[in-house]
């Protein structure tokens, strides 16, 4: 049945075509069956006009405003010609209701204007002789009915179909945006994963090249020292491997994890850890806190840690040997300060103009990138004395 369904749907034409033939049919057994009872009408007429006016139901669909003008062209010509109205004249009600629900605005009215004159100019052409004045009058008003009927049918059909076909552009128009809004966000995940990904390998690896380094140097001469660089290897590998193991489970769909499993994102507490760190690989840092430290949201949190990172990473870099570290946390009013500074060689030009050589380039891109999401502001360049300084200032606000 379904398939039956579809396949008259696909063929709107054929379907109107079979039903102008069977009401042929009917119209020409109908009149001649009341040509033998009359003897008035003329074949000669009746069969082209029948004909014609079938056609007006084949081809309703594919052009309704020429059917339109043809039937009522057909109303016309019977009228003048005195032909009766016949069953054939049925399409004038289906084109009504038809040019309602599909036709231009001109023909819709055009129409429902020929479908109320139709009724009356065929009772007054030719009356029932055998009603009276009222009778005839009652006969016209039903006649108009269900032409009123079809147009009032065609048109709320129109409004329908305007509606659905408004509310299917606007469900197409949001499911745009929402995908627009899935890129966006997920190119600014991907941003934040590939910048976690810098600071933690390029961090984590820079630390344990330096102890390798140092390790393979005294390791006949001094093997303790070598084994606490090797020490120093293991655990800063292990804390790079847990950091992204969490940001590859960001990644992760479909699985659900503890929350035990992953580590916590790092914070501004955790900087004297990563000052430490630097101090045991063999960069002299001196940290200092001013201020009243207070809560800060998380964004800013990582933001500062993530910053005080990468610097001390080109420090480590790009600072030469015998260089040292300063970082200064400041807690304003209204932000958090930060000012990391060495007194190495300093950093090549390209570094602070055009985003630095590591990673093509992503190590200050990263940092402003990060700074300008929560709001606050970064200046990085060399110190008038020699080696390089950066500095930002984070809005402070409440934790939630």
């Amino acid at each position: 049945m379904q398939r039956l369904y579809d396949f008259l749907r696909r063929h709107p034409t054929g379907v109107d075509t079979f039903w102008a033939v069977f009401l042929f049919g009917i119209s020409v057994v109908g009149e001649v069956a009341r040509q033998e009872d009359k003897g008035t009408d003329s074949p000669a007429l009746i069969i082209p006009i029948v004909l014609l006016l079938c056609l007006v139901i084949a081809l309703r669909r594919r052009m309704p405003e020429k059917m339109l003008l043809l039937a009522i062209g057909l109303g016309l010509a019977q009228v003048a010609l005195n032909v009766e109205t016949t069953a054939a004249d049925f399409a004038m009600l289906v084109i009504v209701y038809t040019v309602a629900a599909t036709g231009a605005r001109w023909a819709s009215r055009t129409a429902l204007a020929a479908g109320l004159c139709a009724a009356p100019v065929a009772q007054l052409r030719w009356p029932n002789e055998h009603s009276g004045a009222l009778g005839n009058i009652a006969v016209m008003i039903f006649q108009t009915v269900p032409f009123a009927l079809a147009w009032v049918l065609g048109d709320s059909i129109r409004t329908r179909r305007a509606y659905f076909a408004q509310l299917e552009e606007r469900n197409a128009r949001l499911e745009k945006e929402r995908e627009a809004q899935a890129k966006v966000a997920v190119a600014a995940e991907r941003a934040r994963i590939a910048r976690e990904l810098h600071d933690v390998v390029a961090h984590n690896v820079s630390v344990m090249v330096v102890q390798a380094d140092g390790a393979a140097y005294v390791l006949d001469s001094a093997p303790d020292q070598a084994k606490k660089a090797l020490e120093t290897i293991s655990s800063t590998g292990r804390q790079a491997l847990a950091e992204m193991r969490r940001l590859l489970g960001v990644l992760r769909t479909g699985e659900h994890k503890e929350a035990g499993e992953y580590v916590p994102q790092p914070d501004v507490g955790q900087i004297d850890e990563l000052v430490e760190q630097c101090r045991t690989s063999g960069l002299p840092v001196d940290f200092k806190v001013e201020g009243t430290p207070r809560p800060l949201p998380s964004g800013v949190e990582l933001t500062a840690y993530r910053i005080v990172q990468e610097a001390l990473t080109n420090t480590r870099k790009h600072g030469g040997p015998n260089t040292g570290a300063s970082v200064r946390l400041v807690y304003f009013d209204d932000g958090l300060g930060l000012l990391v500074e060495d007194d190495g060689k300093g950093a090549p030009h390209e570094l602070y103009e055009e985003g630095g050589f590591d990673g093509q380039g992503h190590g200050l891109i990263g940092m402003r990138e990060r700074v300008g999401m929560v709001g606050g502001t970064l200046d990085a360049g060399p110190r008038p004395g020699g080696g390089f300084r950066i500095s930002a200032l984070l809005p402070l606000k409440p934790a939630h």
